[in-house]
């Protein structure tokens, strides 16, 4: 092919100019270069960009295939990329560039799902991946000349890696084309086994596809539906999964299959309505993809019929737009450009944002769990399961009914207390299979088990029960703080009525940052805030007396002193706000001008230039005192109220927590000594959710 013949594919005139200009670019840095088949480079990168013109993409994602290979080159063009075909354009090949130099590092299954998870994480625009597809593909395609193992491998890659990509892009004709030239190049001698008995039978399959298709047509024309039909032969790779899963060459039954195109929805039903008119239906073998499309957006009527011969014919009846999608997938639905700006279809643009969702969503989780999210929603296996009304329900292999509830309905999950599986009793933890039709038992007692959270296989299930024991915890927490504020109101013999008037309650929240009552009570329940605390908010107290966090010490006995200076007992010390000394410190005192003495670690700071200040100060061995102290942590957000909980109920005298950054914790906790606080930074690091305590 050459440049003008390929141009002559480009339907709208308007882009033709920046089409050509890219390949006139790709040509000259390309310099003559070949490739190791002997082909020109520049040849290859206009067979990639035809691949993507038959995909119907826009004008972007094929000025980056003509592209593609430029800055693998020469990357001290990207700013002359940049300023002549845009930012998009760059961005893309930058990112086939990097993705380009990955590769399975053997042959195990973990390489291949780590392979995956790195290539889709690098793509944050779809396009880099119909670029790298259509790349692979005509790789594929040009790869005789190279040695049986490096086709085995880069076929093995292929099979693992891309096509499952593939297929959940819904880009079948692409998926479709990988697996046969896999199949080839991996087992040609089964690939060639296949294709000479389709061969063999090729003339009478022929024949029995012409008769059906006539037999069609003729039902279709007498019923005045516009259409249009084809008939094909299923290809070698299909075939052979087939054979591998334990059928016969006699029981495949979509050998013959053929599709029929009309113009509306509703002419869809209607072709399969008068076709089974005339053909018996196959038993379980109708499916309907278009009142509950896949998840990559196809959408089809599938059926399977006795036609001329005794032959099974599978018949697949969509409307042209459906052909499209099911052919080309989201690439199809990549319009552009309405006044200068992009406008992406909503079904493309939920496909894209799941994508982006699932990367930036768990990029701070870790390795193995981000495998398993994008392999179970994106790249994994089907399963095609019935409810028992005869809708399908579409589920990654190895799901669950428990997936299953709540793919229906979240309430159908939440109430979920059984499983009728093809009308058996199974444990609802039990997995699916393929034609499955699955009833779930409810009951208004019915409550989700956190248990679930290990055998199901999709992540809306573990969102929704995640959600579910977050809200109750939320419930419990809320009740628990309304228990601990009431009984502390009538330890101290206060009304509660007048405790929490708005005004008060307003009070509370200025004071607090706190949003409502609501808000109150779960702090109070999740022991970011003492009851005491909060009531002495409201009375106007000395929250010093509160435990509130405060860097005082804090008596239990007010004839107790602290602090010695020389010896002596002394009145007026108090304990530095800026690095919060607690008994068995080493301790220096500074003098202040309005304030007594200031006690701080020897190692503080801000002792630095008060050396003339200094005076020698003690802990009085014989003082029965608490000291506030802060540690600070790394945790997982969520798992903040179970880490307090742990703390309280393990005797610390928690006065509160704050979030300094994502992820890191500050505790405030009152102590009696050195020796409590190191305790308590011990036991908090052995906290499975807990990283890096240590002593602020």
């Amino acid at each position: 092919m050459n440049i003008n013949d390929f141009l002559l594919k480009i339907k709208d005139p308007d882009e033709i100019p920046v089409i050509k200009k890219a390949y006139e670019y790709a040509e000259k840095h390309l310099n003559n270069k070949k490739r190791m088949n002997g082909d020109l480079q520049i040849n290859h990168a206009l067979a990639v960009a035809d691949i993507l013109v038959g995909l119907n993409v826009d004008t972007t994602t094929i000025v980056a295939g003509l592209l593609h290979e430029i800055i693998d080159i020469d990357d001290g063009l990207t700013e002359e990329i940049k300023a002549l075909f845009g930012e998009d354009v760059l961005n893309i090949i930058k990112s086939v560039s990097r993705i380009n130099k990955l590769e399975m590092v053997d042959e195990s299954d973990s390489s291949a799902l780590y392979l995956r998870k790195v290539m889709v994480g690098l793509c944050d625009d779809v396009r880099v991946l119909f670029i790298k597809l259509a790349d692979r593909l005509h790789n594929m395609r040009t790869m005789d000349c190279f040695t049986v193992e490096h086709q085995k491998k880069v076929a093995s890659e292929t099979l693992r890696v891309l096509v499952p990509i593939a297929h959940r892009l819904g880009m079948y004709s692409i998926k479709g084309e990988l697996e046969n030239l896999c199949l080839y190049y991996q087992k040609p001698n089964v690939y060639n086994d296949i294709l000479e008995k389709l061969n063999n039978t090729a003339i009478e399959l022929d024949d029995y596809l012409k008769e059906m298709k006539e037999s069609i047509s003729s039902i279709l024309t007498e019923n005045g539906i516009k259409f249009e039909i084809k008939g094909r032969v299923k290809s070698v790779y299909s075939i052979y999964n087939k054979l591998q899963n334990g059928k016969k060459w006699e029981d495949i039954y979509d050998i013959l299959a053929l599709r029929v195109f009309v113009e509306k929805e509703s002419e869809c039903y209607a072709v399969v309505g008068l076709i089974h008119s005339k053909y018996r239906p196959v038993p379980n073998r109708f499916k309907d993809y278009i009142a509950v499309p896949k998840e990559n957006m196809y959408q089809s009527l599938h059926t399977t019929v006795i036609g001329p011969g005794g032959k099974s014919y599978e018949v697949q009846i969509r409307t042209y737009e459906m052909d499209e999608i099911a052919e080309k997938g989201i690439a199809s639905h990549w319009s552009y450009k309405e006044k200068g700006t992009k406008k992406i279809q909503s079904m493309m643009e939920q496909k894209l944002e799941l994508y982006r969702s699932m990367i930036e969503g768990n990029e701070q989780s870790e390795d193995k769990e981000f495998t398993n999210i994008i392999d179970n929603n994106i790249l994994s296996d089907l399963i095609y399961v019935f409810t028992p009304k005869g809708d399908v329900v579409e589920l990654p292999q190895g799901s669950t009914p428990i997936d299953f509830a709540y793919r229906i309905h979240t309430e159908v999950g939440d109430k979920m207390v059984g499983a009728i599986v093809n009308d058996q009793m199974v444990p609802i933890t039990s997995s699916l299979h393929d034609n499955d039709v699955i009833k779930i038992m409810t009951s208004p007692n019915g409550k989700p088990n956190k248990d679930w959270l290990n055998a199901v296989k999709t992540s809306q299930a573990k969102d929704k029960i995640k959600s579910y024991f977050s809200k109750k915890d939320r419930e419990d927490y809320i009740a628990r703080g309304k228990s601990l504020f009431e009984k502390e109101a009538r330890k101290r013999k206060l009304s509660l009525n007048e405790l929490l008037s708005e005004s008060n309650i307003n009070k509370v929240c200025s004071f607090t940052k706190l949003k409502d009552l609501d808000d109150i009570y779960l702090a109070l329940g999740s022991f970011r805030y003492t009851a005491y605390y909060i009531i002495s908010i409201i009375l106007g107290n000395n929250l010093e007396d509160s435990m509130v966090v405060k860097s005082r010490v804090f008596k239990r006995n007010t004839n107790d002193f602290a602090i010695l200076i020389d010896g002596q007992k002394a009145i007026q010390t108090h304990i530095a706000k800026c690095c919060l000394p607690v008994k068995g410190d080493n301790i220096k005192g500074i003098i202040t001008k309005n304030d007594g003495i200031a006690v701080h670690r020897d190692n503080c700071p801000n002792l630095s230039g008060y050396e003339n200040r200094e005076v020698n100060v003690l802990w009085n061995p014989d003082a029965n005192s608490s000291y506030s102290s802060y540690i600070v942590f790394n945790a997982n957000p969520e798992k903040i109220d179970e880490i307090t909980l742990a703390l309280t109920s393990a005797g610390v005298k928690v006065l509160g927590v704050n979030e300094k950054t994502k992820g890191t914790f500050e505790v405030n906790i009152s102590v009696a000594d050195k020796d409590e606080l190191d305790k308590i930074i011990l036991n908090l690091s052995k906290i499975r959710y807990v990283k890096g305590a240590k002593r602020k």
